[in-house]
């Protein structure tokens, strides 16, 4: 993805004055130029380049807000005359994997009185002799060079004026957002469950009701039963009386 695309994709339909940080890292710059950043972005704090292919930074828009640049991994071997130009607030600069060969590339860095660590793994300087010793004696004003500072101890993780800690803490806002509605989901489906529970014992209740009335039922129909059998049992009863009746009717007849 070209350079320009590539930040405008990462505004978010953000204007360039509210944008902080800024990544372009693995994107495609144009004739290994810096392409599409302009000084709108005046209040950014990061800006990271990796992997881009960049070849000078001369086209570095004036950022005086900017703290921490990411320039690694790209085929940068001078110029960074613009960066004591365009950045006077920088404090950290990472140029590792560059084609910086000599320590006089390094010397605008002076007049930058705020850089307090530079990075230059695997640039062809490292391999110097003294390298280490003539950095720090060459910029005075660093802290940390590749990660470690002049008695060998290594540099914190997060940025000493809180630029790191301001991004962690934007982060756990947002992580701790996300749990908020994972417990959210949670409750719901807690709910959803006693709600199912309620309904399976309506359900039991009206079983029961039903199997209530089919019993009554039941009873109604074994009376109903039984009231016939004793119409039928009584009617034949009463025709052996009737006709014993007639019988004896019959005979005194015959006897007058």
């Amino acid at each position: 993805m070209e350079m320009k695309k590539r930040i405008n994709l990462e505004l978010r339909n953000r204007k360039p004055a509210e944008v902080k940080e800024l990544v372009l890292d693995n994107c495609r710059s144009d004739d290994g130029k810096i392409t599409g950043l302009t000084a709108d972005f005046e209040n950014l704090e990061f800006l990271s380049m990796i992997n881009v292919n960049l070849l000078s930074v001369a086209n570095l828009p004036k950022l005086n807000k900017l703290r921490k640049l990411e320039l690694s991994d790209n085929r940068i071997s001078g110029g960074l005359e613009a960066l004591a130009e365009k950045c006077p607030s920088l404090t950290h600069l990472n140029l590792s994997g560059n084609k910086i060969k000599d320590l006089s590339t390094l010397d605008p860095l002076k007049k930058l009185p705020s850089l307090n660590s530079v990075d230059l793994f695997n640039c062809e300087v490292t391999m110097l002799m003294d390298y280490r010793e003539s950095v720090l004696e060459l910029l005075p004003q660093l802290t940390y060079l590749d990660g470690f500072d002049a008695d060998d101890q290594e540099a914190p993780d997060s940025d000493p004026e809180g630029l790191d800690d301001d991004l962690d803490d934007e982060d756990e806002d947002e992580e701790g957002e996300e749990e908020d509605d994972d417990e959210e989901e949670e409750d719901c489906d807690e709910d959803g469950v006693v709600d199912e529970g309620l309904d399976d014992d309506e359900d039991d209740d009206d079983d029961d009701d039903e199997g209530a009335e089919e019993e009554e039922d039941d009873d109604d129909d074994e009376e109903d039963n039984d009231s016939e059998d004793e119409v039928d049992d009584a009617a034949p009863g009463q025709k052996r009386k009737r006709d014993v009746e007639d019988d004896g009717e019959e005979d005194e007849e015959d006897d007058e």
